[in-house]
């Protein structure tokens, strides 16, 4: 169990209270919604009303610092969320914590040791009992058993030692995000700073992780994301450094990929006085659209996506509404767009037309302190 009073998870009044009396106050249609924050205030609760696309703030959920990612098991009954600090535990490795789900308030259950510093991205097997780490600054990545929505030590670790040709970016390796095959029998670390992404067989009774290969980015390109298209044959790899995506065919046989093409996001010759950076990929549901985020520049790319072979056309680049957008993604009815603008320190509303992808020109923005990730059930 997490010692509680190390961290105040809860103070005076509760988090759980003031979360619980902001959901009973809420509009009858309304929806708790869970963001990462990066301060002490790491995760913050709104509530969300679809009908009006109204994002309203109704509290701290969890005072745990400065969270990058928040992800829910798949019956939505817990809640995990990965820590970027530098040291936890008195040992110099990040933190991943875990919260029951009542009512719109949240429980802490357990908090671990991840395998090194800086943990940025944690990411939940299609059983539950499976979570994995990834460490940017330690660059490394570790595997947890969960059991009731409870931790277990980690079970499995690595610390990767390729980095690239980037003198400031892929000084060492940043591994970056965790990510599961469709058939749940493969994981995935993308490692930012060695290019390339490390591939593993699971075992989903114990969490161990098996060496099953690795898939080779150019070099220099930083890959940051993956996300599988819902045919479950084509994956979407983001580079962060070019800013660039590899469309990639994934292999059933031994979990691997094969590149069909890297899609630009800034046009050929387009020069920035900002330095440019890739970040985060949404896919509708039926995946016939896709979208990726560009920092610095500070824009949505939509594509219509070919909904057999996951092939992208363009549609446009869209305005984010603030600066830095860390993460992004889709309300339930997908008629909404919400984007985790970071150093605007708030929450852009942008309407979206389900026909043709098509975002609105202007949205409406909430306050949120140094918002990291937006979390819908």
């Amino acid at each position: 169990m997490r010692n509680l009073s190390r961290r105040n998870f809860l103070k005076s009044a509760s988090a759980a209270a003031i979360a619980a009396a902001a959901q009973s106050n809420a509009a009858p249609n309304s929806q708790r919604v869970f963001v990462g924050s990066g301060t002490e205030n790491g995760i913050l609760a709104y509530d969300w009303d679809s009908a009006t696309g109204q994002l309203t703030a109704a509290g701290v959920a969890a005072h745990v610092s400065t969270v990058d990612w928040l992800l829910y098991s798949p019956d939505c009954k817990y809640l995990f969320a990965a820590c970027e600090v530098d040291s936890f535990n008195g040992k110099a490795t990040g933190e991943v914590a875990s919260f029951s789900v009542h009512d719109g308030a949240l429980q802490p259950i357990s908090a671990e040791n991840s395998a090194a510093k800086g943990t940025c991205h944690i990411g939940l097997d299609r059983t539950g009992r499976v979570l994995l780490s990834a460490d940017y600054g330690g660059g490394a990545a570790a595997s947890f058993l969960v059991t009731d929505g409870k931790l277990s030590s980690a079970v499995w670790t690595e610390h990767y030692t390729v980095h690239g040709p980037n003198p400031d970016r892929q000084e060492a390796a940043h591994a970056h995000f965790c990510s599961f095959s469709p058939d749940n029998r493969f994981a995935y670390i993308n490692d930012l700073g060695g290019d390339m992404i490390h591939i593993y067989r699971q075992d989903t009774a114990t969490a161990q992780l098996t060496k099953a290969g690795a898939y080779h980015a150019k070099p220099g390109a930083g890959p940051r994301t993956l996300h599988f298209h819902p045919n479950g044959q084509t994956a979407y790899s983001m580079n962060e450094l070019t800013s660039s995506v590899d469309v990639l065919e994934w292999h059933k046989a031994d979990g691997n990929f094969s590149l069909v093409t890297t899609v630009e996001l800034l046009p050929a010759g387009e020069k920035s006085a900002v330095v440019s950076t890739g970040c985060d990929t949404v896919i509708t549901r039926d995946g016939c659209f896709v979208y990726f985020a560009n920092r610095g520049q500070d824009f949505l790319y939509g594509f219509r996506a070919d909904a057999n072979s996951g092939a992208l056309t363009p549609i446009k680049r869209f305005d984010c509404g603030g600066k830095t957008p860390r993460n992004f993604v889709l309300d339930p009815t997908e008629r909404w767009m919400l984007v985790a603008n970071q150093d605007s320190s708030w929450i852009s509303v942008i309407a979206r037309d389900p026909k043709t992808g098509e975002l609105a020109k202007l949205g409406k923005n909430t306050p949120a302190a140094t918002p990291m990730r937006i979390l819908f059930a």
